[in-house]
């Protein structure tokens, strides 16, 4: 049964790498619940900036540039492309430097050319802003590498669904905010149109800023405190709990072997540290400021020692990882649930615009923004069925779940496809019933990310959250040849999306021999 009180209290921790076994989202004051409040708020302000152009972009953007549809329609391929390179850069770059470094200098980067959309004036520079604008998309992958870090196997699932749902809802919220503050320095303020447009992004801008900052300041690396000493303070808790036990090596590559020896690491900054981890029988010392410590075994002690720290990425050990089919399972199914989520994102309000005419730019705007606000609930819900199932069918459950809500956004998408709906109510139905489905998928896919290759999670992360972004570039590319043909294309994302998975669903979710993340 749901204890409530679990939403504020201090958790329980894992003794060795100190991650959360409950997620006190209600009590920021908590280390762990306030990592959580910045992981998910950090990426809905780099959300909804991302996303603040298709909002005005059709009519008031677009009429005061003298865009045509396919500009309209090349801008949102541009903006997603830029997110695909910078979340392959992400993705190592947290392994290295840490997620939460990682984060707010793609908040920052990204924030420069948010304060300079007053400075476009022609398609060339909209096409150039939205590009490096599209950096802030990148911000997803710290997002979940950081979420990962700081709550344990058991709640993981659950707390990647939250910061991720909670963060996707800026591509709803920016559907509210960026109409209404465009209207209100319209009418309130007395400007034109053709500077209230440019004046509105300044907002996101200054929230960008300060949230950057304000994770930098009130928040650590890792639960157990700075990133280039989390090899050390593995080493330490274990030490603290009277284990012993072999040098081992901490695993960069498909094949984990452990091996004897008799060094210990002496600091944090020399390669050997990075590769071995000592374990010595010591006389048991409680650690200050840990009381709330899970009871775990010693294996399982060790087995998270010797497969869950995260190691500085090199190619060598890179490469394996990112060509496996455990890797390629998880990028095929964000590929179609998060691709899908981004492209619908870009062109759902030109689509109700044009099946009815009357809801006009605001009234398109704000049912548009429903798809990305009901991130809120439904991408959560996928994280917690995969918590759920995890306990009785382990990670092939985890992956079961993301292969069948695949199918069934599928499915919805080519009913709104073949129908293509001229009744609200109809339309409104099937796009709330797909988003179940679709933001159910990116919460499940990244509920199974933690446990397949957990020593290198920031390089699956990136790969995992660069395919979505490589399938909304190439849905948004379909989208742009058929002009506004919009339910052809839902057809062909339904099709496309039941397909790949159907074709992924015989890999085993983890590869074998891996130590940890079972």
């Amino acid at each position: 049964m749901f204890d409530p009180t679990v939403l504020w209290r201090a958790p329980e921790v894992n003794p060795v790498n100190r991650k959360a076994r409950s997620i006190p989202g209600l009590n920021p004051i908590n280390v762990y619940g306030r990592v959580f409040f910045f992981s998910w708020f950090g990426f809905l302000i780099a959300f909804w900036s991302w996303y603040a152009f298709p909002p005005l972009l059709s009519q008031t953007i677009a009429k005061d540039l003298g865009l045509s549809q396919s500009d309209v329609a090349n801008s949102n391929i541009v903006a997603l492309t830029a997110t695909l390179l910078i979340r392959l850069v992400a993705g190592p770059a947290c392994d290295r430097f840490g997620p939460r470094l990682t984060f707010a200098g793609t908040l920052l980067a990204g924030a420069i050319p948010t304060a300079l959309a007053g400075a476009v004036y022609n398609v060339e520079g909209l096409l150039a802003l939205r590009f490096f604008i599209g950096i802030l998309g990148g911000s997803f992958v710290p997002c979940q590498v950081w979420s990962t870090g700081f709550f344990d196997k058991n709640v993981v699932g659950t707390a990647n669904a939250l910061t991720g749902g909670f963060g996707n809802a800026g591509g709803g919220i920016t559907y509210f905010l960026m109409p209404a503050i465009f209207d209100s320095l319209v009418t309130e303020r007395g400007l034109t149109p053709h500077v209230a447009w440019r004046v509105t992004f300044i907002v996101p801008f200054i929230c960008i800023v300060v949230t950057a900052i304000a994770m930098l300041i009130l928040c650590p690396d890792t639960p157990t405190g700075k990133w280039s000493d989390r090899h050390l303070a593995v080493q330490q808790n274990l030490a603290s709990h009277g284990i012993s036990g072999a040098i081992v090596d901490v695993p960069g590559s498909l094949t984990d072997k452990a091996t004897t020896g008799t060094e210990s690491p002496s600091g944090s900054g020399s390669g050997t540290d990075e590769k071995k981890l000592g374990f010595e029988a010591v006389e048991p010392k409680r650690p200050a400021g840990f009381a709330h410590e899970a009871q775990i075994g010693e294996q399982a002690m060790l087995d998270t020692a010797r497969g869950e720290v995260v190691v500085k990425p090199s190619f060598r050990d890179a490469l394996p990882i990112i060509i496996s089919p455990q890797t390629l399972v998880l990028a095929g199914g964000y590929f179609c649930s998060f691709g899908a989520e981004l492209a619908i994102n870009s062109i759902l309000g030109a689509y109700y615009v044009k099946n009815f005419p009357y809801l006009m730019q605001r009234g398109s705007g704000n049912w548009a923004a429903m798809f990305g606000l009901l991130n809120v609930a439904f991408r959560p819900l996928g994280g917690v069925f995969s918590d759920l199932v995890y306990p009785r069918a382990g990670v092939w459950g985890k992956k079961f779940l993301i292969h069948f809500v695949a199918v069934m956004t599928g499915v919805f998408a080519i009913a709104i496809g073949l129908t293509d709906p001229k009744d609200q109510d109809t339309m409104f139905g099937l796009v709330a019933g797909m988003a179940f489905f679709m933001e159910a998928g990116n919460g499940a896919n990244f509920g199974l990310v933690p446990h397949v290759f957990p020593q290198s999670n920031g390089i699956v992360s990136g790969c995992t959250g660069a395919a979505g972004n490589l399938g909304g570039i190439v849905f948004a590319i379909i989208f742009r040849y058929n002009h506004k043909d919009y339910a052809k294309v839902f057809w062909i994302i339904g099709i496309m999306t039941i397909g790949i998975n159907l074709a992924l669903c015989w890999i085993k979710p983890i590869p074998k021999g891996q130590i940890g993340g079972h």
